[in-house]
C-alpha cells in the first residue's frame, strides 16, 4: 500500500464488498482511485466512456459510481439519468480539475452525491465514497412503515 495510506483509519470490513464503477477517460485516475480505495472489501471496475460504463452496471450491481465531469462520448448528467432507471442507484460522485462552487451546485440539484476536485486529496476521497456507500447500504434496508416504527 502507498505511504500515503498508512497513517489512516482501517475502512471497516462489515457488509461485504461493494463494487465502485470508476469512469473516466484518464488512466491516472482510475490507477490513483485503485490505490486510494485499495480495500478487501472493495472491487473497483473501470469504464473509459459512457458506453462501456452502461454495460458494467446492466451485468455488475454496483454501490458508488465515481464520474468524470466530461467523457468522449457523454458527461456525468447522461450516467446520472442512466442510474436513476436502475432498481438500486447507486450514489454517484462526480470529479473534475475544475470542481467548484457551480459544479457542485448542479451536482447535488441534480441528485449527485457529491464532487470530488482533482488531483485526488487521499482522505477525502475515502470519506466521501464510504459515506456514498453508507447510503446505497441504507437504501438496501427495507423500509420499515410508520406503524412498525410506532409499535418498536
Amino acid at each position: 500500500m502507498s505511504g500515503l495510506l498508512t497513517n489512516l483509519p482501517e475502512m471497516p470490513r462489515q457488509g461485504g464488498t461493494v463494487a465502485v464503477l470508476a469512469v473516466s477517460s484518464w488512466d491516472e485516475d482510475h490507477a490513483r482511485l485503485r490505490d486510494i480505495l485499495r480495500y478487501p472489501n472493495w472491487k473497483i471496475h473501470s469504464a473509459r466512456a459512457w458506453g462501456e460504463a452502461v454495460q458494467l452496471l446492466r451485468r455488475r450491481r454496483t454501490g458508488v459510481v465515481i464520474c468524470e465531469r466530461d467523457f468522449p462520448d457523454g458527461a456525468w448528467q447522461d450516467l446520472l439519468e442512466r442510474l436513476g432507471t436502475l432498481p438500486h442507484p447507486p450514489p454517484m460522485i462526480v470529479t473534475s480539475r475544475y470542481a467548484d462552487e457551480t459544479l457542485w451546485a448542479e451536482v447535488l440539484n441534480l441528485g449527485g452525491y457529491d464532487v470530488l476536485a482533482k488531483p485526488f486529496d487521499v482522505p477525502e476521497v475515502i470519506r466521501i465514497v464510504s459515506l456514498a456507500r453508507l447510503r446505497w447500504k441504507e437504501s438496501l434496508r427495507p423500509v420499515r412503515s410508520a406503524a412498525a416504527v410506532a409499535r418498536a
